[in-house]
């Protein structure tokens, strides 16, 4: 699956393996072909198979609490792992009313042995007492080429769904085009709100500014990033983190976001961000961006070490730290 807490997931399965940690990965996500990841991977498992697969572990590491994963350590008896719960999210959808199941969650994360988030913002979202640790990009694959010019305006990078904001750019378009100025924008990503997205471009006169290029991954995905000056992500909803800054960023984005949530975070001094679905905002921190020169935006120095606080190797070694200091167990 695609979206980022499967992209987390992933990569911290692999680094922990690097590393010398046996790792299982639990998932309902299907997969045609075999796999070939440095890990064990348990797929749409019967229920007394996870029950099994949490009782052999040290450390039960569960990615945002649900009562389904819950329940497989709750039956694990006398012989029950050190539960870690790793929040990638809110647990309740803001300007809706609070549910019970979102309720229990929140009060679930009081029993964990340790509650990690990926952001500052989550983590008092919870207000439980616990670690933050920002989440990581593979830095393997998301790199500056040099040999790749940067000819591009704006890019998108991402679902194209409702909560993305991707409407909310293509307005601000249009805005910039009444103006006189008619910036490049590639559009990344695939899902159910492309159609309504091209008919919107081509209601507001921008379409011919616009590429749709659908999903992209690997080495194709790192080089459109390298074309481009500015990543954009323009988010109606609060954002828990952002690990799409952080490859932009990698790949010499400037980062224009939205402001809520983690998202400033991720970003951190490599970009500047615009109140959450305000058009008009975002139209003028655009045109303020695309007027910088490369001498004005954030010094190769500080992305570096910007860049470094999220390297894989170090949020890995990052979470073995917790393990070690809050599960009371010995951990290599």
């Amino acid at each position: 699956m695609l979206g980022g807490l499967e992209t987390v997931v992933q990569v911290l399965a692999g680094e922990w393996s690097r590393m010398g940690h046996a790792v299982t990965v639990v998932t309902a996500a299907p997969n045609s072909e075999p796999d070939t990841f440095p890990y064990k991977v348990l797929r749409n498992a019967s229920f007394f198979d996870i029950v099994q697969a949490v009782k052999g572990c040290d450390v039960f590491v569960h990615a945002n609490v649900s009562l389904w994963g819950f329940l497989p350590w709750l039956c694990c008896g006398l012989r029950r792992p050190a539960w870690v719960a790793t929040h990638h999210g809110w647990y309740e959808d803001f300007g809706r009313p609070v549910t019970v199941l979102n309720r229990l969650k929140k009060w679930l994360c009081r029993f964990t042995a340790a509650n990690i988030s990926v952001s500052r913002a989550v983590d008092q979202f919870l207000g439980v007492k616990g670690e933050v640790i920002p989440n990581p990009y593979d830095s393997r694959q998301f790199r500056r080429l040099v040999d790749v010019p940067k000819t591009q305006d704006l890019v998108f990078l991402g679902r194209l769904v409702s909560d993305k904001g991707v409407d909310v750019l293509i307005q601000a378009l249009a805005l910039l085009r009444g103006q006189g100025h008619r910036p490049s924008l590639t559009i990344i990503g695939s899902g159910p709100e492309r159609e309504p997205l091209e008919q919107l471009a081509v209601q507001c006169q921008v379409m011919d500014q616009i590429t749709f290029t659908g999903a992209q991954s690997g080495e194709n995905l790192v080089r459109l990033l390298n074309e481009h000056r500015i990543l954009v992500v323009p988010s109606r909803w609060n954002e828990p983190f952002g690990v799409v800054a952080l490859e932009g960023i990698a790949c010499g984005c400037w980062v224009l976001s939205s402001s809520g949530g983690g998202l400033p975070e991720a970003i951190g001094p490599c970009g500047s961000t615009f109140a959450n679905g305000n058009v008009e905002a975002l139209a003028s921190e655009l045109l303020h961006s695309l007027n910088y020169s490369s001498s004005q935006m954030t010094k190769p120095e500080i992305v570096s070490a910007h860049l470094a606080r999220h390297g894989l190797t170090q949020v890995a070694q990052n979470y073995i730290g917790v393990f070690r200091l809050t599960c009371s167990i010995k951990i290599s």
